[in-house]
């Protein structure tokens, strides 16, 4: 289960503003507990002395790191060798690693390579290696914004504006789902919501369906306007399946013949 789960969050200071601070743990609470949280930076800078509070009220370790050389960021390699550290104490089951900085790919990728589940976060200048080593990857725009933004919704089955364009179109994501449902649906051709949702963070590390305004997956399918929705009761009698089969095209109505016939 969720909450199970250990995470060690990882924060470069020189890529994040503190005002993101609060979304990115709301959003590691989604897949565990926050065991570790450092974040890294030269603190004697004045440009970071806006973090003191933020570090106090979300009890954050600030790890200090001097820039030895003119040109290197030293921030990189003091959050990669703890990483590592911690990777090897066994302490954990993931990692959140918070920057927009393409430098921590391989990094995440090894990490992944251990089994550990890797979580990025960072802008939506964050290169797309960076996001494809990661299991899922968190647009800190995206997360503020879903938190601060109104109660409205868009209407039902219209489909609001992509909220980034350098995020995987929607486009792509509805072929992707037609394909899905093609490989995994049963006799019937439905296929179950839950398990459309796994595949595409699988194949899409950066989906996510706030990612185009939605709070839900159902209500993103159901946009798209290419599916019907099956919903029935579980085993339990409590809990819902819901599961998306695609549409049938209308059978056009034959047009009757114009062709004269001769009598003869």
């Amino acid at each position: 289960m969720a909450q199970d789960n250990r995470f060690a969050v990882l924060i470069d200071a020189d890529n994040v503003s503190e005002k993101y601070i609060k979304y990115i743990l709301d959003e590691v609470s989604n897949d565990g507990v926050a065991t570790y949280k450092r974040i890294y930076g030269d603190w004697t800078k004045p440009a970071l002395g806006t973090w003191k509070n933020v570090l106090l009220e979300f009890s954050i370790t600030p790890i200090q790191q001097y820039g030895y050389t003119t040109g290197k960021n030293a921030t990189d390699s003091a959050m990669i060798i703890d990483a590592m550290d911690i990777l090897y104490s066994g302490n954990v089951e993931g990692f959140c690693i918070v920057s927009s900085d393409s430098d921590f790919t391989r990094l995440a990728v090894r990490l992944r390579e251990s089994g550990m589940n890797v979580v990025g976060m960072g802008e939506k200048k964050t290169p797309s290696p960076f996001i494809s080593a990661c299991n899922k990857f968190r647009y800190l725009e995206v997360l503020a914004h879903e938190t601060t933004a109104s109660s409205e919704l868009p209407a039902e089955g219209e489909a609001p504006e992509t909220v980034v364009p350098e995020m995987t179109p929607l486009e792509t994501i509805k072929s992707a789902v037609r394909t899905i449902v093609q490989e995994i649906s049963d006799d019937d051709g439905r296929a179950f919501v839950g398990e459309i949702g796994n595949m595409l963070l699988r194949r899409y590390p950066d989906f996510d369906v706030r990612n185009y305004g939605f709070k839900k997956l159902t209500p993103l399918l159901q946009s798209l306007k290419i599916f019907d929705i099956f919903s029935e009761r579980n085993s339990d009698g409590y809990n819902r399946l819901v599961y998306i089969k695609e549409k049938s095209a209308p059978v056009q109505p034959q047009k009757p013949s114009t062709k004269r016939v001769h009598n003869r």
